[in-house]
This record gives C-alpha cells, structure tokens and sequence, in this order.
C-alpha cells in the first residue's frame, strides 16, 4: 500500500472512530506502573518493531528504522489476534516525547488506535494504553461464512436424505 493511500486510510479510521463509532467499536485501557526513567520507556514503546519483544499479539513489525517514530511515520505489522494471523498498516498520529504516542491501524479485520500516555511517578514511569478498536470487518466475515456453510449444509442434508431414498 502506498503512502498516500495508508494516510488517507488511517486518517480516516481515526475520523470514523472519533465521530462515527461503529456498533462494535471498543476501547480497552490499561495502565501499568514501571521501575524505568520516562525517557526510556517512551523510547521503547515508540519503536513498534520491538512491540513483539512485550505485546503477546505481535509478531513482528517493519518500520525501516531502528529508533523511535515521528508524527507521520507509516509502518506495517504482523500480529495473531483471534487465531488468525494478519497485516496491520499504521500511521503514526502524535509522537511527543516523552509523553505521549499514538498510531492509527487498518487490517483486513480489525482497525483502530493504540495510544500510549506517560507520567512521571517518582523515578518510574506511570504507562497507560488505550486500544480503540472496531471488528466489524472481522463479524461481516464471520457473518458471510457462517451464511455460506448453512447453506452447504443444507444442501448436503437434502442430497443425504434424498439419495437414501
């Protein structure tokens, strides 16, 4: 996908899911208090070919840059998430070290916004995540393909009953 279409794409993903929340849309917050200097995690998180090193649903990531990303930035990556291995295409929204980053994402099932919010705590750092998030594309599948094997079903009921005849 080419730059100009993955930033209209997740410009509108970020548009569609600040105004026009699907029915499914959901939003997962977590926050962790970490023993580590906020410059130091703001670095790691903000490197998303190393999110699989922490993140159980990441693979692996291709930034084509070993540092931390800037607003603007595009990259891909390859996460499991609901059994199903998939591509995501990112653009970064907001990179304000050492406070604050946030990406959009779309994927053939799932598209969304992971925002990183950090906060001094003591000599630590207090880190929160939000994932807002949308699987409609992910039902509409599952929806057709359930469709699609009832169907089949049925027709091989009818031909097993049929043909016993």
């Amino acid at each position: 996908m080419n730059n100009k279409k993955l930033t209209r794409l997740a410009a509108l993903t970020s548009l569609f899911l600040a105004f026009g929340s699907p029915a499914h849309a959901d939003q997962n917050t977590n926050d962790v208090i970490i023993d580590a200097p906020i410059e130091k995690v703001y670095d790691y998180v903000s490197q998303p070919d190393r999110w699989h090193e922490w993140h159980p649903a990441s693979l692996s990531a291709d930034t084509e840059t070993a540092k931390p990303l800037k607003k603007g930035d595009t990259f891909s990556e390859k996460i499991r998430i609901y059994g199903q291995e998939t591509q995501m295409s990112y653009e970064v929204l907001i990179a304000s070290p050492p406070h604050e980053f946030k990406t959009a994402f779309t994927s053939p099932l799932i598209d969304g916004t992971i925002h990183y919010i950090l906060e001094k705590n003591g000599d630590g750092t207090r880190f929160k995540r939000t994932l807002d998030y949308s699987i409609d594309k992910y039902i509409a599948i599952m929806k057709s393909g359930m469709h699609d094997l009832s169907v089949i079903a049925l027709g091989n009921l009818k031909g097993k009953l049929e043909s016993a005849k």
